[in-house]
């Protein structure tokens, strides 16, 4: 995204009000499916890490934890509620090879247009160990839209987020899934999970 991209000035300029509604919503639920596909103590990206709660969350657990966010005032707060270093970056920027045991992208590969997903799915997938994890989040819903303030969302269907990490032929064991939010006051909301592994084997090829 450019510097004057909308959804990243809107994070930029509410970057406090965001921490705290986020912080309000834990994902004890949501963690040991995620974590039961990793050793203890693995290295785990938080890609696109927000307010850092995820990160904190890893690194009390004992993992190794590198953490990312586009936002560059979402960084400074993270930093700040971690005590861990997070950096500035964006998905386009993700260049690692076979370096994490797993990525979590919680509520952040959502902001993803469709033009640029299958580029981004396929940094993330080589950035994994042979082996390693994806899970992800987005909006329930089929496809993008522009919100009020200004900020881009890609919303999926379980089916058609199934189809988009599909088209990745380094991800195998595809599950996906909708759920309700679990903060209060937005019961009503539904999200969709996804979750993959990187494969052990894959074609010389790639």
């Amino acid at each position: 995204m450019s510097e004057q991209d909308p959804t990243e000035r809107y994070y930029d300029e509410h970057a406090d009000a965001f921490s705290a509604r986020t912080m309000s919503r834990t994902l004890d639920e949501t963690y040991p499916r995620f974590l039961a596909m990793l050793k203890p103590g693995a290295h785990i990206l938080d890609a696109g890490c927000g307010s850092g709660r995820d990160t904190k969350a890893f690194l009390d657990l004992g993992y190794k934890v590198t953490a990312f966010d586009a936002s560059k005032e979402m960084a400074k707060l993270a930093e700040k509620y971690t005590g861990h270093p997070v950096r500035v970056m964006r998905f386009a920027d993700v260049n690692d090879r076979e370096t994490y045991d797993g990525i979590w992208a919680s509520a952040s590969l959502l902001h993803v247009p469709d033009r640029e997903i299958d580029d981004v799915l396929s940094r993330l997938a080589r950035a994994l160990k042979p082996g390693g994890a994806l899970y992800m989040t987005v909006k329930f819903g089929d496809g993008e839209r522009i919100n009020i303030d200004g900020r881009l969302f890609n919303d999926y269907t379980p089916k058609r987020l199934r189809e988009t990490l599909a088209r990745q032929p380094l991800l195998e064991g595809i599950e996906t899934s909708q759920q309700g939010d679990t903060r209060p006051g937005s019961e009503d909301q539904q999200w969709t999970h996804g979750i993959a592994r990187r494969r052990l084997l894959p074609s010389p090829d790639l």
